[in-house]
Parts: C-alpha cells; structure tokens; sequence
C-alpha cells in the first residue's frame, strides 16, 4: 500500500475536523496514515529557524502518495493555519500526489468552497484531486456514515491501485 497521510487545518487540537478526517481516511483508504494535525505545530509555522517537527510533517505530506486534507470552513473557505503551512510546500511539491479534500461547515451556504476555493489550492501544488471534494455540515456529525459511504464510493478506480 502507498503511504497516507491526514493533514489536518483546524487551530485547535482534537478537534470535530480531526474527527471527521479520520472517519474519511478510513472510509476512502481503509486507514488515517500518519495524521498531521497542525494544531501543534501553529506555534512554530513562522519561527524564524526551521523547526524540527515542522520539517518532518512537511516532508511526511511530500512523501505521501495520498493525502486526506481537511480543514474547517473560516471565512467561506479553509483555515490560514492549512494555508501557512501550504505555503511552506516547494512549488510543485505534490506533483502526482492523489489529494482528497474536505471541508467542516456550519451552513450549506459554504458548500462549493471545497471545490472553489480548496481544490485549486490543492492542483496548484500539482495534486490530483480525482473527485469533488467533500463538504460536511455540522448537522451531520451525528450521521458521518452516511455522508462518508457515498464519497467514498466516488473514489472507486479514482485512486493508484497500491492504495
């Protein structure tokens, strides 16, 4: 199997968008990979000498051959945390790479910033971005499954086969 890795935006650790990341890794690949979640690392994103633990999640997300990456919806789109460590990517960095985006939203009215706003990012790093993204609302945190078992099955041959 490829490596897999779930890069996860939201500011505060442990959060509902780790939560549902995980449940859609599982879902789409059978596994999280290794988790990124940039909660711990916000403090170190702009230091002014490299960071260790920076540098090795950059270098897990170059590495990987698929990335779940999620993030909650600020200000109709994703975090500037995601964005800031994006960033911090060569150009190109993710040529080739499968990228599966996912946003948390509290309103419907946010649902086509997955596609407008997050994909785009995610190609202009050279990801393949094989489906719509995925936008979940708060209001069916209850019912993940039934959000999840749908986009899954979107990803069907979509996804290099040692995934």
């Amino acid at each position: 199997m490829g490596s897999i890795v779930t890069l996860v935006g939201n500011p505060r650790g442990g959060s509902r968008t780790l939560t549902v990341a995980v449940a859609a890794a599982e879902a789409a690949l059978g596994s999280t990979g290794d988790v990124v979640d940039l909660a711990g690392l916000a403090p170190h994103l702009f230091a002014p000498q490299p960071v260790a633990a920076v540098e090795v999640a950059l270098d897990l997300v170059k590495d990987a051959d698929v990335l779940v990456v999620a993030s909650p919806t600020y200000k109709g789109t994703y975090t500037g945390l995601l964005k800031a460590f994006l960033d911090r990517l060569p150009p190109r960095a993710l040529a080739g790479k499968h990228a599966l985006p996912l946003l948390v939203m509290g309103g419907a009215q946010h649902a086509l910033a997955v596609e407008v706003h997050f994909r785009p990012l995610l190609v202009e790093l050279g990801a393949i971005v094989p489906t719509p993204g995925l936008a979940v609302l708060e209001s069916q945190l209850a019912d993940l499954d039934a959000v999840l078992k749908p986009w899954a099955g979107q990803l069907a041959g979509q996804l290099p086969a040692r995934v």
